[in-house]
């Protein structure tokens, strides 16, 4: 009966699976089907509207899966860290031949909740699209069959980090030297990534400990320190070469040479998630014990830009944004800045229309210049064209530098009051901000800032990405000239109208500084004024938004 059983799955993968998982069922593979309803998807397929040849009507829901067009290089491992995100994963069965495989999961309540999510997220090996449905069986029978060792050494070891059984891993034989640190680079840094993202990220595939952020040789780096090897090396798998944001912000995964991190300061740059009580070091924010304790649950994130997130986060490459909300036990909802999300992507409130002009009304007509309004608009963005309407001086329309950096002003300046106005802002209709004509009159109130010298963001992967704050009562100012003095910049601020209530430099770079003015009105107005003023010394000041307070 063995011999017979092996000689049919020998045929099958010579001749072809005509029907997908049928003949399996028939080989005594796999056993029983499934009698649930098939209220949910039974393909997990992304935009793929093709059907499967030889799938009949949607199957019901099954414990069992079936994943297509898997690359001829992937490893069982690759295939099984699909599953382990929803649960535990107790069978494999990988058809090389026909670039296919089964997994079968624990309980069907995880294969439903990874069919679900698969099915608006098209799953990627090896920067490859693959295909995930529900199989017509209830159980995989591999017991018998030959090659198997593999799948089952690295089931067992998978599941080992899965469950915290490290005392089942073949650590010789997965683990050889590897560490529980990971040095992370990323690449194409065109918007912010900061150390919390690393952390709601990272903290999916284990319980991270340390993580150390710098930049060097002009690339935004990390170290992050798990509690153990295999989740090091789980996290490693399955992120690197993947995009945090659709079409940049790719993650570059090694292994350190480092066998554990010294955190010195809980702050933005650096964390100890094991010592609440480390101090936040000179000219950074502490760390609010409540909120760090928070990082301890699945799904919690500081979002140090204010306001909501959306949903776009971990995109696999070249997909559409990539949605991870209200995935239990998986990727998680990470609460990103708006506008934090590269290429084109499915942000939430404004659909698939990727626009790049913004309409702002209620301005003041009798302090509105296009100049202010890139100073103000340009914090969030590099501002490309400014229109004040000819005949409604209230409204101006603005347009950025892509959809995303539009949405991220929208989010912070709406509803902000500017000289004595309460701002409205909103996405335009119009695609583009167009120019004068020759001989047409505009009393200047049409510019086109696409060249100009102030824009912040204009260098890839600058630290001007990581430093975008909502609008605050503290001013953060930089390039101040040795020869600047504290009550010449209290001077300065005050004669634009401004009552200074607290100042501080910077202990370790007297070229930075903060200054706290009276009400978050006045700071507005006063960045516009003040930013790139000319301080002497071939030094002009720049003024930006700080979430600290003095």
């Amino acid at each position: 009966m063995k011999d017979t059983m092996l000689n049919i799955v020998t045929d099958l993968i010579a001749v072809g699976l005509k029907r997908g998982s049928d003949e399996l069922l028939s080989a005594g593979i796999v056993n029983g089907p499934s009698t649930m309803s098939n209220s949910t998807p039974a393909t997990a397929n992304g935009n793929d509207t093709k059907k499967f040849k030889g799938d009949g009507s949607p199957n019901p829901p099954s414990r069992v899966l079936h994943i297509r067009k898997i690359p001829n290089e992937v490893s069982e491992t690759e295939v099984l860290s699909l599953g382990l995100p929803f649960g535990k994963v107790t069978n494999l069965l990988m058809l090389k031949g026909k670039n296919q495989a089964f997994l079968e999961m624990a309980s069907e309540e995880a294969a439903v909740t990874m069919v679900n999510y698969y099915t608006t997220v098209t799953p990627h090996l090896r920067n490859q699209p693959i295909y995930i449905q529900y199989s017509n069986h209830r159980e995989l029978k591999t017991d018998n069959l030959p090659n198997q060792g593999r799948t089952q050494a690295a089931l067992q070891a998978v599941n080992a980090m899965h469950t915290g059984n490290m005392s089942t891993v073949n650590e010789g034989a997965l683990l050889a030297g590897q560490s529980s640190v990971l040095r992370i680079i990323v690449e194409n840094l065109f918007y912010p990534v900061t150390l919390e993202v690393l952390h709601q990220i990272f903290n999916k595939y284990g319980t991270v400990l340390k993580i150390i952020t710098f930049t060097k040789n002009n690339q935004f780096q990390a170290l992050l320190q798990y509690a153990e090897p295999m989740h090091a090396h789980h996290a490693k798998l399955t992120l690197d070469g993947q995009n945090i944001y659709n079409a940049c912000c790719t993650l570059r995964i090694e292994f350190s040479k480092l066998t554990s991190l010294n955190v010195k300061y809980n702050n933005d740059k650096s964390r100890d998630f094991t010592r609440l009580d480390l101090p936040s070091g000179d000219g950074q924010p502490t760390v609010d014990p409540s909120v760090a304790a928070a990082f301890g649950a699945p799904g919690i994130i500081s979002n140090p830009y204010g306001g909501g997130g959306f949903g776009p986060a971990l995109g696999f490459p070249q997909t559409a944004g990539l949605s991870v909300q209200g995935i239990p036990g998986g990727l998680g909802h990470l609460g990103l800045p708006h506008g934090a999300v590269g290429g084109r992507l499915a942000m939430h409130g404004i659909g698939q229309a990727a626009n790049s002009v913004l309409l702002v009304s209620n301005l003041n007509p009798e302090k509105v210049s296009p100049h202010w309004l890139f100073i103000l608009f340009g914090v969030y963005g590099d501002v490309h064209r400014v229109k004040i309407l000819f005949n409604k001086k209230e409204n101006a329309l603005i347009q950025m530098a892509d959809a995303n950096q539009a949405q991220l002003a929208m989010s912070h300046l709406n509803g902000q009051k500017v000289y004595g106005r309460v701002l409205r802002v909103t996405l335009s209709k119009h695609q583009m901000v167009q120019l004068p004509r020759e001989g047409q009159e505009d009393q200047g109130l049409t510019k086109d800032y696409s060249s100009s010298p102030l824009h912040r963001f204009k260098k890839p992967g600058s630290k001007n990405f990581q430093n975008i704050f909502p609008p605050s009562s503290t001013l953060h100012l930089s390039n101040i000239p040795p020869s600047i003095t504290e009550d010449d910049l209290r001077n300065l601020f005050e004669s634009t109208g401004c009552s200074v209530k607290g100042f501080k430099f910077f202990l370790k770079d007297r070229k930075m500084a903060l200054i706290q003015l009276d009400s978050l009105e006045e700071a507005i107005q006063a960045l516009i004024d003040l930013h790139n003023h000319d301080l002497g010394e071939n030094h002009h000041l720049r003024v930006s938004f700080s979430k600290s307070t003095i």
